[in-house]
């Protein structure tokens, strides 16, 4: 397949699912053994191509972000407690990832630890959303140090490729009595300096093949791939808390199995 053809693909994928409980590495991972593509010349580009994702949120959240960072700078207590709510959230995984990288590259280059571990999430989401009792409506900076860091002890999770780093942020908190509401805008945030995190590790450690041209997939592809997965991110964003704010997280996990199932099916029948 041409590379420009499935970067689009891959940008297509990755904003679509970056921000829903349905895991977008997984999803990346299974599409390398579909299109069979070798996966290691793109794992840079499927890191990278996340920020467009996450400028998505930027993008749509600005005055968020504004009012928060003045806050900061004003020493105003609300901003404050959100600055501090985010950072909480972001170390655990931010120290974990570091500790375990070697160990995370590894899994990802396994399509069968994905499919299982969508399967596994998709029965989670629908155990906690029987049983979660959501809190009333409060924003980021409400929440307490404790849901805060309890939050960012369940993106740890999501080191398992196929988990979801928002499935597990989401869940973690709605656990925690989070609302919907809020429990997907903190994952949308927490995405900002996790993912951000996240590229520059694997920039700083991939990209010299980049800059010596020794790489298959080369900067017109992650440019290509950062566009279009920012701009079909800002649609699914702008949908996404709308609908779960109305209709739960089911249809999302019930998805989860579906597709892990067939994937372990394929996987084996291959």
């Amino acid at each position: 397949m041409d590379l420009t053809l499935t970067a689009i693909l891959l940008g297509i994928v990755e904003g679509l699912t970056e921000f829903v409980p349905v895991s977008s590495t997984g999803h990346l991972i299974l599409a390398s053994e579909l299109f069979g593509y070798d996966a290691s010349q793109w794992a840079m580009f499927n890191v990278v191509i996340q920020l467009g994702a996450i400028l998505a949120v930027v993008v749509q959240y600005w005055r968020t972000f504004w009012k928060a960072g003045m806050g900061v700078l004003k020493l105003e207590a609300e901003g404050l407690r959100f600055a501090r709510n985010i950072l909480l959230a972001f170390l655990p995984s931010a120290v974990l990832g570091l500790a375990l990288k070697d160990y995370i590259d590894i899994m990802l280059g396994s399509p069968s630890v994905v499919a299982w571990a969508l399967i596994v999430g998709g029965i989670a989401i629908l155990a906690i959303e029987k049983v979660a009792k959501p809190g009333e409506d409060g924003g980021v900076a409400d929440m307490p140090v404790k849901q805060a860091l309890g939050v960012g002890l369940a993106q740890c999770v999501a080191m398992i490729p196929g988990v979801s780093r928002s499935g597990a942020t989401i869940m973690g908190a709605l656990a925690m009595g989070i609302n919907r509401k809020t429990a997907a805008e903190f994952s949308f945030f927490l995405a900002v300096p996790t993912m951000i995190g996240a590229s520059t590790l694997e920039i700083a450690t991939k990209g010299d093949q980049l800059m010596a041209g020794t790489s298959t997939v080369g900067w017109w592809e992650i440019a290509v791939g950062f566009i279009v997965s920012f701009i079909v991110a800002l649609g699914v964003i702008r949908l996404f808390v709308a609908y779960v704010s109305r209709h739960g997280f089911a249809p999302f996990a019930w998805y989860r199995i579906v597709i892990g199932s067939a994937a372990v099916i394929w996987l084996m029948l291959r």
